[in-house]
C-alpha cells in the first residue's frame, strides 16, 4: 500500500475509533486490538502488547498515546499526528457541545438508555481481546503467576501505578537473581512548566500541558490534579462544575481527558476549550515520538525485554480487574447479559468492524428504554 494510502486509512480507522470508543481505556485499547490486530492485520499481537506496556511508561492518556504509537508504526510521523488527532477530534467535538448545553441550560442531555446497551457491548469486546492477548502475553508460567499476582494486588486495592512498575522491577530481579546482570534504572520524565504570569488563556493553557506531562494513573488521579489546579488554587470554577465535567468525560466516546475541553469552555468559552484540549494532549505526542526511538530497543536487550514481559502481564491483569468491577455493576439483568453474550457470538463468528457491534449496543439499549425495560 502506498504511502498516501496509509496516512488515509490510519486518519479514517481513527477517526471512528474515537467516534465509538466508549467506555475508557481498557475498552479503547480492546477495540484498538479488535481493529488493528484482528481485522486488518496492521500489527502482531506481540507487537500490540510491547506497545500498550511501552505507553505505560509514560505520563498522559495511555489509549489515546497507544493510538498515537499504531499511528507511527502504520505511517510515520504523518501517521502519529492524524492517529491522535482523529482519534481526539470527535469526544472534543461532542464534548463541546455538551459544555455549550450546560452553560445555556444549566444541564446536559441523558446518556443513561444508550450506556445501558453499549456498555456491556464494550465488555464483550474487551473480553474477547483479553482472551487474544493472553497467548500473546502470558508466554511461561511464570508470567502467568505474575499476572494472577497482579490481578489479586489490584483487586485488593493497590495502586495501578505500584502493580504496573511493580510487575517491570519483579521480572527484572528475577532475571537477575537467575542468570545476573547490571541493574537498570528507569527514571520517569518530569517537565516543569512555570506559571504565566499574565493571560487567562494562556495560563489555562500551560495549567492543562503541565497536567498532561506529569499525570500518571486513572481519570481518579486526573480528578485530583484538576481539583487542586482549577478549583482550589485558581477557581476558575466549582467542585460542582469539576465533578459535572469529570462525568461528561465518561460517558462520552474518546479520552477520558477531553475533561479539560469541557472545563476550558467554562472558563474561556470555545477558545478555552480549544487551548485547553490542545494542552492537555500536546505532551503525548511528545512523549511517544521519543518513545518511538526506543521501544524497539526495549524489546531487542535481554534485560529490558525480560522487564517489557513483566509490564505486558500486570497490564493485563489490570485490564482483567477493571473489566471484572466494571461488568459487576453493568451486567445486572437478563437484558444486559444478552447483549454481551450476543455481542461476544458476533465476535465469534463475524469480524464486523467494531463500530457495529457499539451501535448495536447503543439501538438495543434505547429501545429496551423507549419500551420500559431499561
Amino acid at each position: 500500500m502506498s504511502e498516501p494510502s496509509r496516512t488515509r486509512e490510519v486518519a479514517l480507522v481513527f477517526l471512528r475509533l474515537g467516534t465509538v470508543a466508549f467506555g475508557g481505556p481498557v475498552a479503547h485499547t480492546a477495540m484498538m486490538r479488535e481493529e488493528l490486530v484482528r481485522r486488518r492485520g496492521w500489527v502482531s499481537d506481540e507487537r500490540f502488547v510491547d506497545l500498550m506496556g511501552a505507553t505505560n511508561l509514560i505520563p498522559g492518556p495511555n489509549s489515546t498515546e497507544l493510538a498515537i504509537h499504531l499511528g507511527y508504526d502504520r505511517a510515520r510521523g504523518r501517521g502519529l499526528l492524524l492517529a491522535g488527532l482523529c482519534f481526539i477530534l470527535p469526544a472534543a467535538l461532542i464534548v463541546t457541545a455538551l459544555a455549550w448545553a450546560y452553560v445555556e441550560y444549566g444541564d446536559t442531555p441523558s446518556a443513561v438508555w444508550l450506556l445501558y446497551g453499549v456498555v456491556p457491548a464494550v465488555l464483550a469486546i474487551v473480553a474477547w481481546a483479553l482472551v487474544a492477548l493472553l497467548r500473546a502475553v502470558l508466554k511461561s508460567v511464570w508470567l502467568g503467576l505474575l499476572a494472577v499476582a497482579g490481578l489479586a494486588a489490584y483487586l485488593l486495592g493497590v495502586h495501578e501505578l505500584v502493580v504496573l512498575f511493580g510487575g517491570a522491577a519483579l521480572a527484572g530481579l528475577v532475571r537477575a537473581a537467575s542468570r545476573g546482570g547490571r541493574h537498570a534504572l528507569l527514571a520517569p520524565l518530569a517537565v516543569l512548566f512555570p506559571d504565566p504570569t499574565a493571560g487567562q488563556l494562556g495560563q489555562l493553557f500551560v495549567t492543562m500541558v503541565k497536567i498532561g506531562s506529569v499525570l500518571y494513573g486513572s481519570g481518579y488521579v486526573l480528578l485530583a490534579f484538576l481539583q487542586g489546579d482549577l478549583v482550589d488554587r485558581l477557581g476558575w470554577v466549582t467542585q460542582q462544575q469539576l465533578l459535572d465535567a469529570v462525568s461528561i468525560g465518561q460517558v462520552t466516546p474518546g479520552p477520558v481527558f477531553t475533561t479539560a475541553t469541557f472545563l476550558g469552555y467554562l472558563v474561556a468559552g470555545l477558545p478555552g476549550a480549544f487551548l485547553a484540549t490542545v494542552g492537555i494532549f500536546l505532551p503525548s505526542f511528545v512523549f511517544v515520538g521519543l518513545l518511538t526511538r526506543i521501544t524497539d530497543r526495549l524489546r531487542s536487550s535481554p534485560w529490558t525485554s525480560t522487564m517489557l514481559d513483566g509490564l505486558n502481564a500486570t497490564a493485563l491483569a489490570l485490564m482483567a480487574g477493571v473489566s471484572w468491577q466494571l461488568g459487576r455493576s453493568a451486567l445486572a439483568d437478563g437484558w444486559t447479559l444478552g447483549i454481551f453474550a450476543v455481542t461476544l457470538l458476533l465476535m465469534w463468528r463475524t469480524r464486523l468492524n467494531s463500530a457495529w457491534y457499539v451501535g448495536g449496543g447503543a439501538a438495543a439499549g434505547i429501545l429496551l428504554g423507549l419500551l420500559g425495560w431499561a
